[in-house]
């Protein structure tokens, strides 16, 4: 491919004017859309290795497009973090979309095939969904890791980011829709939609051209998605996650999983926001973690026993826990405690207050470990681990658009494998229905 080098000016042009409906543009993506499903695996794979290798030769104009829009929010948003782009992050992004490049071609697999009596012989494929609509917040990486992952599976893709990163989500879709053009391809397979509010529903309301829509963010996003729309949806996003500390912890082990699930990055949606410990050793280790949280200003809010605990521990940034502080996702240094008598308390309070994201035991007891793995409902269960590795990257899949809640079509990292959908296919030579 042949380098491409690209400046601030004018990368947000097609929406110099004001636009009144975003019709036109999913028109285009679903006429471009056979474009790029007709395509090879080979074919696709090159153009995403290109995109990959166009990111980190134009990794100035992005830097200089996030910082436009890091400037605008305050460095105590816990958001920022997610919104900020550096080199080091934009090479990983590079080095994940190589990742998916290099993944298998998910499309034209014969899942069933067999010859019916009348001599039809009978295919079940996996074929591309169409067009993938994505509704997402402040993650500009999400942008790439979307995109990537539509073109390797052959789908056309309309992305609506927030207005948090606008113009990292225009410099990044301006350096992938050069590639695209590189490789003869319409720009309209990938859609950057603007970022004004009322265009959302009429992007969901947009059946006929459409195939799926993917909501990730906020569980005010997702609740407002499965609300109004009218297209199949698949909700990812929304994590609230527990880590329960069982009576028999090694509670060494024990910090380190809870430190590291709440303080390596709390801004993602597989950080800890409930520690669930049993009664029997509230005393001893809630103790062990306040030199770690401390550091990081974390704000508890504790439940009448672990609030005693850290009082006497003197603990600054404690609060008594209400009811709203149990199921909340907090996105940032906080999080919640909650003393348990028993293991049964710990796995209903994970069942009553869970977004089945994931959810994790920690404890000596394997046979415990076993029965928690089996009985808590959530996308991914761990025991002895942090829940931060629930990671389509870290999972072999290259890349995530988001971690489905669900459970119908994708659960867990919705990675290639789960941007398509089957196809019917027989083959005939003249036989009718009688």
């Amino acid at each position: 491919m042949k380098k491409c080098q690209l400046t601030l000016l004018n990368f947000s042009a097609k929406f110099s004017e004001q636009m009144k409906s975003i019709l036109p543009l999913l028109q285009n993506a679903k006429k471009a859309s056979s474009q790029i499903a007709l395509l090879s695996n080979e074919e696709r794979t090159s153009l995403v290795l290109d995109i990959a290798q166009a990111l980190l030769e134009n990794e100035e104009l992005i830097v200089q497009a996030n910082k436009i829009d890091a400037d605008k929010m305050e460095d105590t948003d816990p958001k920022k973090d997610r919104l900020m782009l550096d080199r080091e992050r934009i090479a990983g992004s590079a080095s994940d979309s190589k990742n998916v490049a290099n993944l298998s071609d998910p499309i034209g697999i014969v899942q069933t095939e067999r010859v019916l009596e009348n001599n039809i012989q009978l295919q079940k494929i996996a074929v591309p969904l169409g067009v993938v609509g994505v509704i997402y917040e402040s993650r500009p990486n999400v942008t790439v890791d979307v995109a990537v992952l539509a073109l390797k599976s052959g789908n056309a893709v309309i992305l609506r980011g927030g207005s948090d990163a606008e113009h990292s989500n225009k410099a990044i879709v301006k350096i992938i829709h050069e590639a695209l053009k590189q490789h003869n391809l319409s720009p309209d397979i990938v859609q950057l939609l603007p970022t004004d509010r009322a265009f959302v529903k009429e992007l969901l309301e947009a059946e006929k051209y459409v195939d799926i829509i993917i909501p990730r963010g906020s569980a005010n996003l997702i609740q407002f998605v499965r609300e109004n729309s009218k297209i199949p949806t698949i909700e990812t996003g929304a994590g609230v996650c527990h880590t329960f500390v069982e009576k028999i912890a090694d509670l060494e082990k024990a910090r380190n999983i809870v430190s590291n699930a709440k303080l390596q990055r709390p801004s993602v949606c597989n950080s800890l926001d409930t520690i669930i410990v049993q009664e029997d050793i509230c005393d001893s280790f809630l103790p062990m973690i306040i030199e770690a949280f401390e550091k990081k200003h974390v704000e508890i809010f504790a439940d009448e026993k672990a609030y005693n605990v850290l009082q006497n521990a003197q603990y600054p940034h404690l609060h008594k826990a209400t009811e709203e502080d149990f199921g909340r996702e907090f996105l940032s240094f906080a999080c919640s405690i909650k003393v348990v008598q028993s293991f049964v308390e710990a796995v209903n309070h994970i069942a009553q207050y869970s977004s089945k994201h994931s959810e994790a035991i920690v404890s000596e007891d394997k046979n415990l470990c076993e029965r928690f793995l089996q009985e808590v409902d959530a996308a991914a269960v761990y025991s002895n681990a942090s829940t931060r590795f629930t990671d389509g990257g870290v999972f072999g899949l290259g890349a995530e658009i988001g971690i489905s809640t669900q459970k119908l079509h994708a659960r867990g990292p919705f990675a290639l494998e789960k941007l398509v959908t089957e196809k019917w296919v027989l083959r005939g030579d003249g036989q009718v229905r009688e």
